[in-house]
């Protein structure tokens, strides 16, 4: 059976309308989504479980603040993960809860 499942990256100045792909393979469908804030990666979260998705892996820049918010926001309707470091080398080694939310 196919997993769907979702990748959600932050950073300044993505638009999640158009930073947005799909991957099909044989296993997993993975949509990817680029978002601007926390508050828009809860929406985008929401939308995604809304649209099947069961599986939502965060990138790095999601600080502990920022997990716990799409973990929320999800209410287990699907598994929330991610990539760690909580202060990101791509961000000058700050953590996404004190750029992004």
């Amino acid at each position: 059976m196919k997993v769907n499942a979702a990748f959600i990256f932050i950073a300044p100045e993505v638009n999640c309308k158009i930073h947005r792909t799909v991957l099909d393979t044989p296993v997993v469908n993975l949509v990817v989504v680029g978002v601007k804030s926390y508050k828009e990666a809860e929406i985008i979260a929401i939308e995604l479980v809304s649209q099947g998705v069961k599986a939502i892996e965060l990138c790095a820049a999601f600080g502990n603040e920022g997990i716990a918010l799409i973990s929320k926001a999800v209410r287990g309707k699907a598994s929330v993960g991610a990539v760690k470091f909580d202060h990101h080398p791509g961000f000058d080694f700050k953590s996404g809860d004190e750029l992004f939310r």
